[in-house]
């Protein structure tokens, strides 16, 4: 097994009217020698924007601001911008949140040149009504009754209010990929994938083909215990000489609940919606009292990663209420996944 090094807790909320009740699920990365990490800072009601601090070492906090990056701006995002995460491609840095605005959860993008100031590019998942959604999954043969149980129309509000598909956990690859732009979607309960030269080629056009050819696009489903009830994106790939390591999320009920898990996979470097390997057993599960108590119990929810050398710092979600650190070697996590290539 993979030997992990859990560095702790790194990040807590403040007193800060708008991190006053936790922080979570950050976006990494570093550029000119520091270390960014923007982050899901939750006020009072469940109200999410994003924060941001700079780090002096992968576990030190220098500088902390005192108020958000990203705020909900937008009718889409009026109660929240969640769960972040980061990439650069051709000196653009693309960083994909969640949306939520009371009922609708979806992948939306903003892009900067500086980290500093970000141009909001909206929603970019599709905007499917579920009853379409019904429809279009039935084509797909004997994956349409998984994602029915899992996608099951919210009737408890308004029939007036346009109601879509959860489509969260959007993550970009580091780099264009065969000329293309290559993104992990998720919907409920695999991990799907996408392929594009351009942001504008994402439109009901785009979306109508993807769905009438869905099977094709989905790159992993739940496959082990530890992930038997479902899968979602983490952080973003990582690229190696045998593929890109997918640090995941992986999600199995108890009766006490839902626990969720780091995972690791590794996908085609060229063909990357080909899986080519996964762990059989979870990177690291919750097992210290703040991974289990929190805003949610038993919660490992790995967001973002830097590399040292041979080591991954993986930056995760402790409990919906605080963020925090584990390490691992690049080449001993590699060397697990490749004894198990399919």
């Amino acid at each position: 097994m993979v030997s992990i090094q859990r560095d702790g807790i790194i990040l807590r909320k403040t007193t800060l009217d708008f991190e006053s009740e936790g922080v979570l699920n950050p976006a990494v990365i570093k550029d000119n020698g520091k270390t960014h990490l923007f982050y899901r800072a939750v006020a009072k009601n469940n109200f999410s924007s994003i924060g941001y601090c700079i780090l002096s070492d992968y576990k030190t906090i220098e500088t902390r601001l005192s108020n958000p990056v990203i705020i909900p701006e937008f009718e889409y995002e009026k109660h929240g911008t969640e769960d972040p995460r980061i990439v650069k491609i051709d000196h653009l840095f693309y960083l994909t949140y969640t949306s939520y605005d009371g009922i609708n959860a979806l992948g939306t993008l903003a892009v900067s040149e500086d980290l500093i100031s970000w141009k909001k590019m909206g929603i970019i998942t599709p905007k499917i009504p579920y009853k379409k959604f019904q429809l279009l999954s039935e084509s797909q043969g004997e994956i349409a009754e998984k994602y029915k149980r899992f996608n099951k129309f919210p009737s408890t509000h308004k029939k007036s209010k346009d109601i879509f598909l959860w489509d969260k956990n959007v993550i970009f690859f580091p780099r264009r990929i065969n000329g293309k732009l290559y993104f992990l979607h998720r919907i409920r309960p695999d991990i799907q994938i996408a392929a594009i030269e351009n942001i504008e080629e994402l439109n009901p056009a785009f979306w109508k083909d993807y769905f009438l050819h869905f099977k094709q696009h989905i790159v992993l489903s739940p496959k082990y215990e530890h992930e038997v009830s479902y899968i979602g994106g983490g952080c973003p790939p990582i690229e190696t000489e045998y593929g890109w390591i997918l640090i995941y999320h992986g999600v199995h009920d108890t009766i006490e609940g839902y626990v969720y898990s780091a995972c690791a996979a590794l996908l085609d470097l060229d063909h990357p919606e080909k899986e080519v390997s996964r762990l059989p057993y979870p990177l690291f599960k919750p097992e210290e009292e703040w991974e289990q108590k929190g805003e949610v119990k038993n919660v490992c929810f790995p967001t973002g990663t830097i590399i040292e050398g041979d080591a991954i710092h993986i930056y995760y979600g402790a409990a919906d209420k605080r963020i925090a650190v584990a390490s691992l070697s690049i080449s001993e996590l590699l060397k697990e996944l490749l004894q198990d290539t399919l």
